[in-house]
């Protein structure tokens, strides 16, 4: 964009700090593998490459219906998915807020049992024909004998918090986060508590896999995807940033100490010759050895409440995005020669109100990038109308809105560079390319990758710059968006619980 006052030189001076050239990509990448084949071979790596016992993806052949949970955060969500058995499917669900007080409980019990309650009332209603007469004759003592194995539903278990997994359906709390806080539950199997919390009430239902958001969004991707290929990576790029991967189990040479360390409780379908592996790759680079820092980083990393922690994340995920343009609006504001949006103490409604968001850390939504992005008016438009939305500023100058969008344009296209960075390494670690169609199957969900424009077209000219993918490469990357991987995702996890429980 063409200067032309000292707030768009200031703007494009500064967009150059966060310029991430091909050369930076490729040491980047060089990293990001380097990282990942030490998480495969210790614990306690910068990427974790946590293993998820999910052993096979599904080809969407696969059919049945499956039930599937989402303890998220605030709201408790129960769904049905029958599968088709041609990559398609259908989706029944409910959703309840958890109340407050079970959320602080003292004890373990009151919140799954709820959680159980929900599941019951989720069966009564939309599942009657499979649920109803089971239910009546064991509750009424006319039967005795256990369910049989066809009358039993699988569920998977999508629980965002914190776990140490050591099974396909086993994983530990290590911590709660987002407004949690039952001590009781610490340490403990949440599967198993909700297991029991299920047989109190005689559900014929087994909490068959427990299932993060990337696994589910590669199995549901995996599931749906166009052809036969099976997707290869799931990716989160919203509020956070993760992503998930089909690994060969020879590979994760962790897995012995592992095993012989968790002998009594831990058992796993090794036949297929792959395990799902959960990056954790917030975390890339913790250390600044290949990520690009600029000022603005450094300040917004040094006020989270996590300093030098998922430095990654903090570049890359729309939690962050808006922070960062944030506060490089704000020093622009501040600078006595530039002046944005007038400066602090404008006048005649040319200037920024002292409650503005501006002023308040998180107070940019990273869909306001997604706006600005997308606005090619010559008057800006809806760039000036989000920056009064936002920022209640009046009256932004036209220069001050292209200003807003030089920068919009440079942190976001810098994110899909270094999102770029995560998934070429993971399809060149893979040797996907050189394998079977040559065809590498990438399952995408969150905000940022849905909804700011061009991001995938960033993606794809990184993917070109590194010499391993190249352009013919790149063209064998399918990228697809994964909806509903908490749901369907979890209810594939419970299928291939089954399927491997049967081999």
């Amino acid at each position: 964009m063409s200067s032309s006052s000292p707030v768009v030189d200031e703007a494009n001076r500064i967009a150059a700090l966060f310029d991430y050239p091909a050369a930076e990509v490729n040491r980047g990448v060089k990293e990001f593998i380097r990282e990942m084949n030490e998480g495969l071979e210790k614990e306690g790596a910068t990427l974790s490459q946590i293993p998820s016992y999910v052993t096979a993806v599904p080809n969407g052949t696969e059919k049945g219906i499956y039930l599937a949970v989402d303890l998220g955060g605030t709201n408790f969500r129960v769904c049905s998915v029958h599968l088709h058995g041609d990559s398609t499917f259908s989706i029944s669900q409910s959703k309840v807020a958890i109340p407050r007080e079970l959320m602080v409980t003292a004890h373990a019990k009151e919140l799954f049992a709820f959680l159980a309650l929900q599941i019951e009332r989720f069966l009564q209603t939309h599942m009657a024909d499979h649920f109803t007469s089971h239910v009546e004759k064991r509750q009424t003592g006319h039967v005795t004998e256990p369910y049989a194995e066809e009358q039993i539903f699988d569920l998977g278990f999508t629980f965002s918090f914190p776990v140490n997994q050591h099974g396909i359906n086993k994983g530990t709390l290590i911590r709660w986060t987002k407004g949690f806080d039952i001590a009781e539950v610490v340490g403990q199997d949440v599967c198993g508590l909700l297991q029991e919390a299920i047989d109190a009430r005689s559900l014929p239902v087994r909490v068959a896999a427990l299932v993060n958001d990337t696994v589910g969004t590669l199995m549901a991707r995996s599931y749906c995807s166009p052809g036969s290929t099976r997707a290869l990576i799931g990716a989160i790029f919203g509020t956070g940033t993760n992503g998930a991967y089909v690994e060969k189990l020879a590979r994760v040479t962790k897995m012995a100490k592992i095993d012989s360390e968790r002998e009594s409780d831990t058992s796993y379908d090794k036949s297929t010759g792959e395990m799902v592996i959960n990056v954790e790759w917030g975390s890339f680079d913790n250390s600044l050895t290949v990520l690009p820092n600029t000022p603005y980083d450094v300040d917004l990393d040094e006020h989270s409440v996590n300093p030098g922690i998922q430095m990654f994340e903090k570049r890359v995920s729309g939690m962050f995005l808006g922070e960062i343009l944030r506060r490089v609006l704000l020093a622009m504001s501040r600078d006595e020669g530039v002046k944005l949006f007038g400066g602090e103490s404008g006048a005649n409604g040319n200037g920024i109100p002292a409650d503005s968001g501006l002023y308040v850390r998180w107070g940019i939504d990273t869909s306001f990038l997604s706006t600005v992005k997308a606005d090619h008016s010559e008057d800006l438009g809806a760039t000036k109308a989000q920056i009064k939305r936002e920022l209640d500023i009046d009256n932004p100058s036209l220069d001050d809105c292209r200003a807003v969008k030089v920068l919009v344009h440079a942190i976001g296209k810098r994110a899909a560079r270094l999102s770029a960075v995560a998934l070429g390494a993971v399809v060149i670690s893979t040797g996907r390319l050189n394998e079977g169609d040559g065809i590498a199957d990438v399952g995408v969900d969150g905000s940022v990758v849905e909804h700011y424009p061009g991001f995938e077209d960033y993606l794809r000219a990184a993917f070109r710059e590194i010499p391993e993918i190249g352009e013919e490469g790149e063209k064998r990357i399918r990228i697809g968006v994964a909806k509903d991987g908490s749901g369907v995702g979890a209810a594939l996890g419970a299928l291939v619980a089954r399927e491997t429980r049967g081999r």
